[in-house]
């Protein structure tokens, strides 16, 4: 019986109960009225306490505007037309794109000019280094026969040709044309380059290497839309002082 008021005990009851105490002040007791625990695979309850509606055997709500209504409301949209940013309202230029978007849907005037500018920069660089296989598939036999001579002219003579393009200042459409199933595009090239001509002796005889030069070009391009080769080549060349 003395065991129970042994001082080691006495202190060890008290620590057990001071224990009890503190998880019921942080903890609380149950009366009752607490909340059940949550479900997390219940559906989610509505603020006036009715259940979610339910589309179908699932539980996910369609919005009225699906896919389908979406697409219907873009292909009622009127598109602009194809001239739109590249020529005037009425003007033979617009006219000129209206026809030949009839007889090439899939014409772009943003694609054109972006190849158009890429095509003007390999066929002056090819020019200048005499590669005329590079030439041969973007310009008509006419025009490839032109530079071909001006290319063997200044071979004959041991002249070197030195040559950088800077880049563009501006490139418009200055017409565009369909005859038949011919379609030709005229296209202004306002440019920047340096170019130097030296003799076989090494000497200077045209151009500056050291100065950057206003170049204008008016280029021809032509293609056969009846045809499936979408490449346009160059049939006419002339340089504006």
């Amino acid at each position: 019986m003395n065991e129970i008021f042994d001082p080691l005990n006495l202190v060890l009851a008290a620590i057990a109960l001071m224990v009890v105490w503190r998880l019921r002040s942080v903890l609380g007791q149950r009366t009752g009225t607490e909340r059940p625990p949550i479900d997390p695979y219940a559906p989610p309850s509505r603020p006036n306490g009715s259940a979610p509606a339910e589309t179908g055997s699932g539980k996910i709500l369609e919005f009225p505007s699906s896919k389908e209504e979406s697409a219907k409301k873009l292909d009622a949209e009127p598109k602009a037309p194809v001239w739109t940013g590249f020529a005037a309202a009425a003007s033979p230029l617009a006219a000129g794109f209206e026809k030949l978007v009839q007889a090439d849907p899939a014409f772009s005037p943003k694609e054109f000019l972006e190849g158009a500018k890429l095509a003007y920069e390999m066929i002056v660089d090819a020019f200048a280094k005499g590669d005329k296989p590079a030439l041969k598939n973007l310009l008509s036999r006419e025009v490839f026969d032109g530079f071909s001579k001006a290319i063997d002219s200044r071979s004959q003579a041991g002249e070197k040709l030195d040559f950088q393009f800077v880049g563009f200042e501006k490139v418009d459409f200055e017409s565009v044309a369909l005859s038949g199933k011919r379609a030709s595009i005229v296209v202004k090239f306002a440019s920047q380059m340096i170019s130097a001509t030296h003799d076989k002796a090494g000497a200077l005889i045209d151009g500056n290497p050291k100065e950057v030069r206003d170049i204008t070009d008016i280029w021809t391009f032509e293609r056969d839309v009846a045809q499936k080769d979408p490449n346009w080549r160059v049939v006419a060349t002339e340089t504006q002082a």
